[in-house]
């Protein structure tokens, strides 16, 4: 069984049942998605991708935010696609809102969607449940135009939040399959100069979550 396949079976079971509620309990614990939302600022008419678009409650909000852009999303996972489609249908974004199933470390954006690239690209809580999270973010910035950036958002170090508390989330993230990124900043220093530019990294929340945005060259 291929690495892809493996994780897909995996995130299938995580949330084919928890993908009915994911919205509506992760919206305490995922903070800082819709600060990201509102500094992508794509250009008119631009092209913004989620990779690890779960639910598609990012890709509905942005779609609202951003009413002129073409909105794409990816994910490992059938059955948060599956609800996805859903949500997308619901709110009238079919149009505008372009989904497809795959692998966040090796994808082409001209065949999922017919597309060079895009303008902006963001991950939203979803390169910590990434195993290969650094091939993963070599491939985001991969399918970034020139000029365009990559947004991300996901769990912190929590340096400054009480002990008990950082090692209390780890332990409960641990079960769903999710490893916080310590060494973000240190993945994105290795891909500058090369590629572009790190042009903001956050830790706001006290550490509990991370935020940056790399411009590509």
């Amino acid at each position: 069984m291929s690495d892809t396949v493996a994780m897909s079976n995996l995130m299938d079971r995580i949330y084919r049942r928890q993908r009915h509620l994911y919205d509506s309990t992760r919206k305490y614990c995922l903070l800082g998605r819709d600060r990201l939302i509102e500094r992508l600022s794509p250009p008119l008419d631009g092209r913004v991708l989620e990779i690890g678009c779960g639910t598609a409650r990012n890709l509905v909000a942005a779609a609202g935010t951003y009413p002129q852009a073409q909105l794409y999303g990816i994910d490992i996972s059938a059955a948060m696609l599956e609800t996805a489609r859903a949500k997308v249908a619901r709110e009238g974004l079919s149009p505008r809102v372009r989904l497809a199933r795959a692998d966040a470390t090796r994808f082409d954006p001209a065949l999922l969607f017919g597309v060079p690239g895009f303008s902006r690209v963001f991950l939203s809580y979803s390169l910590s449940m990434i195993p290969e999270w650094r091939t993963a973010l070599g491939q985001a910035l991969a399918s970034v135009q020139p000029g365009g950036e990559l947004h991300i958002v996901d769990f912190g170090g929590q340096e400054e939040l009480p002990r008990w508390f950082r090692h209390g989330l780890r332990t409960w993230l641990a079960q769903f399959h999710v490893d916080p990124r310590d060494g973000l900043a240190d993945g994105f220093a290795a891909l500058e100069g090369r590629l572009g530019t790190l042009c903001t990294f956050e830790r706001p929340y006290r550490g509990y979550a991370q935020y940056a945005v790399f411009r590509r060259a």
